[in-house]
């Protein structure tokens, strides 16, 4: 039972995990990544589609995003969703849409630290708030009698190593983000 609690909660702080990664993948750092369009929404006969449905990525070199849709008579559909996506991308169009990637200024920079800094707590937080899900589900079984109080003791310190090895992760990652995000 106590197992099958730290389980699921191990799981769910994995996930929180993944949600900072792909927070992360769409912070421009100054070079050519195609998860900078992953939250690009293209009006496709009616109905947001991700631009990924609907086009081809890829990096054209450093500086350079090359966006191919599917459909010829989608590019400027493609192009006026890039634009409206509030990412700071003016793209160039012709048959293809080419993204450049303008250059990031110390104060851009500093503002994507920020962002990052945000979305490091807000995992942080989530994490916190597995743990207290997962301690309230040991003190409930305790209540029911179902384990003793030394089991509910040991699972809390294992709970707590848990929440202390995932926030460590998160900082890691965290300073990893910034470090590229300074880079020139």
């Amino acid at each position: 039972m106590i197992n099958d609690i730290k389980k699921d909660g191990e799981a769910r702080m994995n996930k929180t995990l993944e949600a900072l990664e792909g927070a992360f993948a769409k912070l421009r750092t100054g070079r050519a990544h195609p998860g900078v369009l992953s939250g690009v929404m293209v009006s496709y006969y009616g109905s947001d589609t991700p631009l990924n449905q609907v086009a081809s990525i890829n990096v054209e070199d450093s500086r350079t995003l090359l966006v191919q849709p599917f459909d010829r008579s989608m590019v400027q559909a493609v192009d006026k969703a890039i634009r409206e996506a509030d990412l700071g991308l003016n793209p160039m169009t012709a048959d293809v849409i080419r993204v450049p990637m303008p250059a990031l200024t110390e104060e851009t920079r500093r503002d994507m630290q920020k962002i990052a800094r945000g979305d490091a707590e807000s995992a942080r937080v989530s994490v916190r708030n597995i743990r207290r899900d997962m301690l309230g589900d040991i003190k409930d079984l305790l209540k029911e009698k179902e384990i003793s109080e030394d089991d509910e003791r040991r699972a809390s310190d294992e709970i707590q190593k848990l929440t202390d090895k995932f926030i460590a992760a998160i900082d890691a990652r965290l300073e990893k983000k910034e470090n590229e995000l300074m880079e020139v």
